[in-house]
């Protein structure tokens, strides 16, 4: 395998009733900052859990941070924070709310002129954020045990990512119970998410790390095992326990220490969702398998690999085992009801052209092995029609 360097300080507290120890998590002397979204958090009564565990603290609310993290309702935060001298902020809601806070407490600190650099440069200039902490009601992103954000710019049309170890979460809230008033197609996001954040690190070429390679196994055959149990009417409190430790180890950097990984599908995915509004697992169910079927020779023995251990295939050769492999994920993703094309949200080739002329604008390199340009993104797309 590759060499590597590991460190997650994240402290992880996961079980029925554990939003109340967000007071003891806090010093009492940190003024808090409270984040979340559009409100829902009012209506399944996390909001009320949260206020109760912090009513020894000073708190100031910030609502309102939208699906796909607006840039320009970040800085109205981090306008906020400064103007009321806070110490913490606390992100409670999913991947969005958490991925905003990340930003804000990176450009809280951040000496530059323009804080959007903190984007362009993917966090190379991130010396310092304020600290957070996470409360997840969406499991899907493993944004409450990583270093990663992705903030949307509307007057750009642009949607970037950054990662910094200085926007690790100091500790983050799992309470399998807050999932249960969340709407199916939520839930589905949240199982295909993980199951492509797994695929970008595992669906590449072989380095000699089995350790990892099974890691990477365990979370997708969970997710899995488990799909029928989180989507069902009647929530099952160990299947959504399970789901939200799967969606937190598929992207917390242990199954990437040491391999080669790809991140084309995400990178793409982010363009349909800035110029179309696609969800971003929806963007992934579309553009993973026209991933793998274009750079089939290169993660043939992968797609193989992956084909035998999870899908149990076990007669052909490798070639038609990696197509198999293509196929049965494609399966998954509509057995949990997840469209797979372009045309099924209206996305025609002119769509296509507009995400084109943006990776030739950015003259960028996609995958593993640095070959995907922009005419060969058109053609992932085209295969997506």
């Amino acid at each position: 395998m590759n060499d590597f360097e590991y460190h997650n300080p994240v402290r992880i507290v996961l079980g029925k009733g554990t939003i109340a120890r967000v007071g003891d998590l806090v010093a009492p002397s940190e003024k808090v900052m409270f984040l979340y979204g559009g409100g829902s958090i009012k209506k399944n009564g996390v909001y009320g859990q949260v206020v109760d565990a912090l009513a020894k603290h000073e708190v100031v609310e910030f609502a309102g941070i939208e699906p796909n993290p607006r840039y320009r309702t970040c800085m109205k935060a981090v306008e906020m924070a400064k103007q009321n001298g806070v110490d913490l902020l606390l992100a409670v809601g999913g991947g969005s709310v958490l991925d905003a806070v990340k930003f804000i407490a990176a450009a809280m600190t951040y000496e530059g002129k323009d804080p959007w650099k903190i984007l362009t440069s993917h966090g190379s200039v991130v010396n310092s954020a304020m600290p957070l902490g996470t409360i997840l009601t969406l499991p899907a992103t493993g944004s409450e045990m990583n270093i990663n954000s992705v903030i949307s710019r509307e007057s750009t049309d642009e949607k970037l990512a950054f990662g910094s170890p200085h926007v690790y979460p100091r500790f983050s809230i799992l309470d399998p119970e807050v999932t249960y008033t969340l709407p199916r197609n939520q839930l589905r996001n949240g199982l295909v998410d993980a199951f492509v954040h797994v695929m970008e690190q595992y669906a590449t070429h072989s380095v000699k790390s089995p350790l990892q390679d099974r890691q990477a196994e365990a979370v997708v055959k969970t997710l899995i095992e488990i799909a029928p149990a989180v989507l069902a009417e009647e929530p099952d409190y160990d299947a959504r326990a399970s789901f939200m430790w799967c969606t937190t180890q598929a992207l917390n950097g242990l199954i990437g220490c040491g391999v080669v990984q790809d991140w084309t599908t995400h990178m793409i995915g982010h363009e349909l969702t800035a110029f179309f509004g696609v969800a971003h697992a929806e963007s992934l169910a579309i553009v993973l398998p026209g991933v793998w079927e274009h750079q089939f020779h290169n993660k043939q023995g992968k797609l193989a690999q992956l084909a035998r251990r999870t899908w149990h295939v076990t007669s052909g050769d490798e070639a038609s085992q990696a197509k198999a492999g293509i196929e049965k994920t494609e399966a998954f993703f509509h057995s949990v009801d997840m469209p797979t094309r372009l045309g099924d949200y209206g996305i025609d080739e002119a769509g296509i052209r507009k995400v084109v002329d943006r990776f030739t604008k950015r003259q960028a390199l996609l995958g593993e092995h640095q070959n995907i340009n922009a005419q060969e993104v058109g053609a992932i797309l085209e295969s997506r029609l």
